[in-house]
């Protein structure tokens, strides 16, 4: 349906007049009148009738109005939902209990207005081609290339570098360390379980190369079913080890008896970068990023630390 016969059809009957609906909407009386033709052989009825006084509904037309009004508010709502500054800003994680998904929890508590669409795409590939053909405004994932190899018009910074933990059970050996911390070299000849560890996935380099400096063992075998099943089984035994990020929030980990392990000397970091396409407009994207430039000296644990070597 013609949207500008609706519209100019709304018109006339807001103002009452053909005329001065032809002067509201800057077009002739002329086009009003044939908008209006247009749009009642579309229909198959007569919406208005010509009287002395001007333009009257018919009974038609009364049935129409409500409709008419409907679809005019729907072309509103469906402009308003893509224009800068009225659309949400639809940023990937890579899950919503991990770091990235708390830079931007810390945004919005600095930010309470902006609006937020956290969607999770499964790797970096995925969500690069989602930022790239515009479905998604920004990723926040570990980069394993260089910027300079980025696509055409996709611009990249590394806004976290978040320090790797051991998670073990209570009876595990590790669990009562002394300080709550334990070198990456005690984990030489140890099998570390990460279930979730699909090949290819940016996570997957990092942990392997992780696992090449320090000589232990990534064990990704076994069905994952989710970090529920996982922490439980953590929590029962005394050999099984994982990784998680220092800023991971878990919904009850105290209930398991879990412990958190920091690793030192050195600190391995996992580098989170905030990825988006140089000519998206949106203000919340253009907010985001001035959130995180001043945050990221904060959120970098400085010397002592390890990467691999594509982050450094």
């Amino acid at each position: 349906m013609d949207l500008d016969a609706v519209r100019t059809f709304v018109a006339v009957v807001d103002t009452g007049q053909f005329q001065q609906a032809a002067a509201a909407l800057s077009v002739t009386q002329q086009a009003v009148s044939r908008r209006v033709a247009t749009l009642e052989k579309e229909l198959g009825v007569r919406l208005l009738t010509r009287t002395a006084r001007g333009a009257r509904l018919t009974v038609d037309g009364q049935a129409f109005l409500p409709h008419a009004r409907g679809l005019l508010q729907a072309e509103e709502r469906a402009a308003a939902s893509v224009r800068p500054g009225r659309r949400a800003l639809r940023v990937d994680v890579v899950g919503r209990r991990f770091g990235p998904a708390g830079l931007l929890r810390d945004f919005h508590r600095a930010h309470p207005g902006a609006e937020l669409d956290i969607v999770t795409h499964y790797d970096a590939d995925s969500a690069i081609a989602a930022v790239r053909s515009g479905t998604i405004d920004a990723t926040i994932r570990a980069l394993t290339l260089p910027v300079r190899q980025l696509p055409d018009g996709i611009d990249a910074v590394r806004v976290l570098d978040e320090p790797v933990q051991l998670l073990v059970g209570p009876a595990h050996e590790f669990a009562d360390a002394d300080a709550g911390a334990v070198a990456p070299g005690r984990l030489a000849g140890r099998r570390i379980w990460m279930p979730d560890m699909a090949p290819g996935t940016e996570w997957a380099v990092y942990y392997n190369d992780l696992a090449a400096a320090f000589g232990f063992t990534i064990d990704s075998g076994g069905p994952s079913f989710g970090t529920e099943p996982l922490l439980d089984a953590m929590a029962e035994s005394p050999a099984l080890t994982t990784f998680i990020g220092e800023r991971t929030r878990f919904v009850r980990p105290a209930d398991r008896g879990l412990r958190r392990i920091a690793l030192h000397d050195p600190v391995p970091v996992y580098p989170h970068s905030l990825i988006w396409r140089s000519d998206n407009p949106h203000p919340t994207l253009a907010a985001f990023r001035a959130h995180l430039d001043p945050a990221r000296a904060a959120h970098r644990p400085g010397t002592g630390v390890w990467l691999p070597d594509w982050a450094r």
